[in-house]
């Protein structure tokens, strides 16, 4: 599977470079991260940077809305100001594009979102509004059958009572992911045979810190009833490994810990067994993407090789990653 999008990409970056109508244009892309600290986002601008500036006659311009809305907005506007050709949009509130698309209709500027879906129905309102991420529900199915998997192991059931008690540490309130991932994961569970009995879960805001927080009040407060974690992304399921490292807990009687991203800590958390497994959210490809995506776009290229969906979206697969495999990932890290 990683070979194949590995080829397709490649395809659609030559197919992609080669058929603007303005090839020598100079371009200017504009990026606006809803958090520059979010470890994810973070490592998916670092490919993206690469990806784009090894291409001859573009510039990007980079800001970060630290979690403001309205401060994304003012970014927006001051970058078509500033002349930028397309501008990528990783949402800070997926639920209030409005003031963006106004803007981008206004002055024919297209937008590029990026990793936070926005809602279906405001990305149809014009024809410049596109869409590069992964599925929140095929990421929550492949955590839940990773922690199945390890759940169904001797000694996971800690207690013995045939039930797994579990908690999940959860990202923003109201956050499409967060929701879809934290019910596929849980649902998938007890489709897989499995008694689950949840002990509490937590708003953690995607946060290592925070949920480092969370798990130690958890730790005091339960103890060894606790059986399974679930990380809505890796930082949080990091987070958890902290508390029990802090508390000075062995190894040998943590809970199961399953996360969502394939960050390259969490990589190297799964090779290290402190981690059962992750689900890789492939960055690398939704960089290249949304690359080459920008360049058709700012210079009148083709898209039909691009791998578009209903015109509008590029989804790029998550992948599972265990003991099994994890070294296959970290490698294309180097």
């Amino acid at each position: 599977m990683k070979r194949l999008l590995a080829c397709f990409l490649a395809l659609s970056l030559l197919t992609g470079c080669s058929a603007g109508k303005n090839a020598d244009k100079k371009v200017k892309i504009g990026v606006t991260v809803y958090d520059s600290y979010d470890t994810f986002i973070s490592e998916l601008m670092t490919n993206f940077n690469a990806d784009v500036t090894s291409r001859e006659n573009i510039t990007i311009e980079t800001y970060n809305a630290n979690k403001s809305q309205t401060s994304q907005n003012k970014q927006v506007e001051d970058m078509i100001n500033d002349g930028c050709d397309v501008i990528c949009v990783n949402l800070v509130d997926r639920t209030a594009p409005k003031k963006i698309i106004d803007l981008a209709r206004k002055n024919n500027v297209p937008i590029i979102f990026f990793n936070r879906e926005l809602v279906e129905e405001d990305l149809q309102q014009w024809e410049g509004l596109y869409y590069v991420g992964a599925d929140a529900e095929e990421s929550g199915v492949m955590e839940g059958e990773i922690a199945a998997d390890a759940c169904k192991q001797d000694g996971a059931d800690k207690n013995g009572d045939g039930m797994i008690q579990y908690i999940v540490l959860e990202g923003e309130a109201g956050h499409q992911d967060a929701i879809v991932r934290t019910e596929k994961s849980v649902n998938t569970l007890i489709q897989d045979g499995l008694s689950v009995d949840k002990i509490t879960s937590a708003i953690a805001n995607w946060n290592r810190s925070q949920a480092q927080t969370k798990m130690a009040q958890y730790i005091t407060q339960y103890g060894s009833s606790i059986e399974l974690v679930l990380g809505n992304n890796d930082d949080m399921s990091l987070g958890a490994i902290d508390a029990y490292k802090a508390a000075e807990i062995d190894q040998s009687d943590w809970p199961v810990i399953v996360g969502i991203d394939g960050t390259k800590a969490g990589l190297q958390a799964v090779e290290n067994h402190e981690m059962v497994g992750t689900v890789y959210n492939d960055q690398k490809g939704q960089a290249t993407a949304m690359a080459n995506l920008a360049y058709a776009l700012a210079t009148g290229g083709s898209l039909d090789d691009l791998g578009l969906t209903d015109g509008k979206y590029i989804w790029l697969p998550y992948q599972k990653v265990t003991q099994d495999n994890v070294s296959d990932y970290l490698s294309d890290m180097q």
